[in-house]
């Protein structure tokens, strides 16, 4: 028996809309991070780009559990020393650009390498309820159905 390998012919990309709000963003990144990956699928070949073309809606509106979003920080470098920073994931949510929260959890769940890279290319996120796909016909995914536990009130 020899193990199936797709070839870049077979592969089918769908598009796939995910509205985020009252979603608690760790489920929502793996569910994410699966979809862009291509795990979902019975032909799934790990050294191929074989997920779907995710959008995310409503990522402004995204939840945490427990005191994440005042505690959970993103850390960065200017390069000077001294230079650390960081924002509260409160500070990210109520800022000019909210979807950097949803892009870097899934971004922490793709693989580091060329093939990470190009499968984040796949995903687009964005703050409102509004997205510039419909010509593409995207599928709804209703998250919040999945289970119970994805969901948070507000």
């Amino acid at each position: 028996m020899t193990t199936y390998t797709a070839k870049p012919a077979e592969i089918e990309k769908k598009w796939i809309l995910i509205d985020a709000e009252g979603v608690v963003l760790g489920r929502l990144a793996v569910i994410i991070a699966n979809r862009l990956r291509g795990k979902h699928k019975p032909t799934f070949t790990p050294h191929m780009d074989m997920g779907d073309n995710v959008i995310i809606i409503n990522a402004d509106k995204v939840q945490m559990t427990g005191n994440k979003r005042e505690d959970k920080r993103y850390y960065w470098h200017t390069g000077h020393p001294g230079g650390i920073k960081f924002r509260t994931a409160a500070q990210v949510l109520d800022g000019a650009h909210p979807e950097r929260v949803v892009t870097k959890a899934v971004e922490r769940m793709i693989t580091r390498n060329r093939l990470g890279r190009q499968q984040m290319t796949n995903l687009r996120v964005y703050a409102g309820a509004e997205h510039p796909h419909e010509a593409q016909k995207p599928e709804v995914l209703d998250v919040k159905a999945l289970s119970p536990k994805n969901t948070r009130s507000a």
